[in-house]
């Protein structure tokens, strides 16, 4: 991939990555560096990134395993400074998103990964398996399980909604 083509495809995936990667982090700034730090990544390797063979994916990849690092990080240091009182928050997303991405937060970390890819990010369960790794049945079990999560979280009645039965997009 020439500096042209990777520029030309860091300015159409770098938002769609962002929103993906929020979506499964729930912390904007978060997704924003995983993303960017992937893009370093991927620069360094430019020249063996085909544009034709999913760059995007192998960057999406590299930003949610950053992501998943990060929250390890995170989550020892919270446990170190537990005692110390929460910062103000700030005024947020609205009442659905903070809904659905606490929701998210609430599922295993496969369930969440399944969801995000298949129904934020547009991947067929087919990517999602090749992206994570699992086999395909593992990936449908793992969405079933996610969307019933989602939906008691949610409080969706899923027997009203078609969209959920037939496996139709969270948003």
């Amino acid at each position: 991939m020439t500096e042209d083509e990777f520029d030309a495809f860091y300015a159409a995936a770098f938002p769609r990555l962002t929103g993906q990667l929020f979506a499964f982090t729930g912390d904007l700034g978060e997704a924003q560096d995983v993303v960017q730090e992937a893009f370093v990544r991927a620069w360094d390797r430019r020249h063996k990134l085909r544009a034709d063979g999913a760059p995007e994916a192998w960057v999406r990849t590299v930003a949610m395993r950053l992501a998943v690092s990060r929250w390890r990080r995170a989550r020892r240091w919270l446990e170190l400074v537990r005692h110390s009182a929460p910062p103000e928050s700030t005024p947020g997303p609205g009442p659905e998103r903070t809904a659905l991405v606490a929701a998210l937060r609430r599922l295993p970390e496969t369930q969440r990964m399944a969801v995000v890819l298949h129904h934020l990010c547009d991947l067929t369960v087919e990517q999602v398996a090749s992206e994570t790794g699992a086999p395909v049945g593992t990936v449908k079990t793992r969405l079933s399980r996610g969307r019933a999560a989602l939906a008691r979280e949610l409080a969706v009645d899923e027997a009203a909604d078609p969209a959920w039965r037939e496996g139709g997009r969270v948003g």
